[in-house]
């Protein structure tokens, strides 16, 4: 997630989900700063330890473990980007779409914004 694309429009290439648990904590101490500040659909929170629970919490949906994956180029015009992203339950049921935005800090997430859901057209 913290990797840079190459050039400004990376080409859309889902990841497998973590196997395990500390596959995902491990992963999230590699993209994100120890300080990141997490504005999602719950409010405001920070540090590593709360985008772990919120995906952890994620990862234990009443279905079973759904599917998370970035589903957009990732557009990035200097230190800021942005992508679209899709969670679906393991039996195809109820999915949840929305846009992820993330500033960088050397490399790593430093802020990021949950924007869940789709946005209305404008009457």
């Amino acid at each position: 997630m913290a990797r840079r694309p190459s050039g400004r429009h990376a080409a859309a290439t889902p990841r497998s989900n973590a196997s395990d648990d500390d596959y995902v904590t491990a992963l999230l101490s590699q993209a994100l700063t120890s300080d990141v500040v997490f504005w999602g659909p719950l409010g405001r929170s920070e540090e590593v330890e709360a985008v772990e629970r919120l995906v952890l919490d994620i990862r234990r949906h009443p279905t079973g473990a759904g599917t998370m994956v970035r589903c957009s180029a990732v557009d990035m015009p200097g230190e800021w980007a942005r992508y679209r992203w899709a969670f679906t339950t393991p039996d195809g049921g109820p999915r949840l779409a929305g846009t992820d935005v993330v500033h960088l800090r050397q490399g790593r997430i430093d802020q990021m914004i949950v924007f869940a859901g789709d946005i209305k057209h404008a009457p």
